[in-house]
C-alpha cells in the first residue's frame, strides 16, 4: 500500500487562496484524487487527475476554482484552491488507487490508499 501525507491546510480569509500538496513514499503511477470531509458530513470528491495522460475530472462545485496537478516527480499531486469560501471548510484528504474507472474518479470507495488529512478553515 502507498503511503500518502497532504500538508498545506491552513486558515484564510474568504476570497484567499491555498495549495494542498499530497507527497507519495516512492514512485506512484496509480490515479490520485483529492477529498474533502465538513464536520458532521460525509466524504465528498473533488478532483482526480490520472498520471498517464493527466485527464482532470472535477466536482461542480469547486470547477473554475480548483486545479489539480501532479508534480513532475510523479509522486506528489497538489490541490490549487482558489476564491476560497467558508463552505470549503473542511478536513481535505488525498487518494490514490489503480484502475478507476473515469465514472468512479470521484468516489472514495474506489480508492483503497489514503492519507491523514490536512485542515482547511475558511473564515468570512
Amino acid at each position: 500500500a502507498q503511503v500518502l501525507a497532504e500538508s498545506g491546510g491552513g486558515s484564510v480569509q474568504a476570497g484567499g487562496a491555498l495549495r494542498l500538496s499530497c507527497r507519495a513514499a516512492g514512485y506512484i503511477l496509480d490515479n490520485m484524487g483529492w477529498f474533502r470531509q465538513r464536520a458532521g458530513q460525509g466524504r465528498e470528491g473533488l478532483a482526480m487527475i490520472y498520471p498517464d495522460d493527466g485527464r482532470t475530472y472535477y466536482t461542480d462545485s469547486v470547477k473554475g476554482r480548483f486545479t489539480v496537478s501532479r508534480g513532475s516527480a510523479k509522486n506528489t499531486m497538489y490541490l490549487l484552491m482558489n476564491d476560497l469560501k467558508p463552505e470549503d471548510t473542511a478536513m481535505y484528504y488525498c487518494a490514490a488507487d489503480r484502475g478507476i474507472a473515469t465514472g468512479w474518479a470521484l468516489v472514495g470507495s474506489s480508492y483503497k490508499n489514503w492519507g491523514q488529512g490536512t485542515m482547511v478553515t475558511v473564515s468570512s
